[in-house]
């Protein structure tokens, strides 16, 4: 039975430049550290990176991670002044939940998602 999200992994050429990244982008500092996998706690989720030689500027999308926020357009303006880039513009897709997808600077694709509907279900 599935439980939930747990994780989303992102593969990086340099871990060090994606974990101060991704550290100013969070406003918090990695809660495990190797050198085979940094891992973030964001909400009770976790945001992984990988290292990976061979992972190539802008892949395309396997499926997106939607991380959620108060604010879409404020995070999405955010990620593109900290050095992500353009993908997918926020748009509003029904019913006040607005969403949308950028860049980061190692070629991932990093969702955002504004969802005034979801709850977050307690145990």
């Amino acid at each position: 039975m599935f439980l939930g999200l747990r994780t989303a992994a992102y593969q990086v050429k340099d871990l060090d430049k994606a974990k101060a990244w991704y550290s100013n982008v969070l406003g918090i500092q990695p809660y495990f550290d190797q050198p085979f996998y940094v891992g973030f706690n964001v909400g009770g989720y976790e945001l992984g990176l990988v290292p990976e030689t061979d992972a190539g500027p802008m892949r395309a999308p396997a499926g997106i991670a939607y991380w959620g926020v108060d604010d879409a357009q404020g995070a999405y303006k955010r990620l593109i002044e900290l050095g992500a880039t353009l993908q997918d513009p926020i748009k509003d897709v029904g019913d006040g939940i607005l969403i949308g997808a950028v860049h980061d600077p190692f070629g991932n694709t990093l969702g955002v998602i504004q969802n005034p509907k979801f709850k977050i279900k307690e145990k």
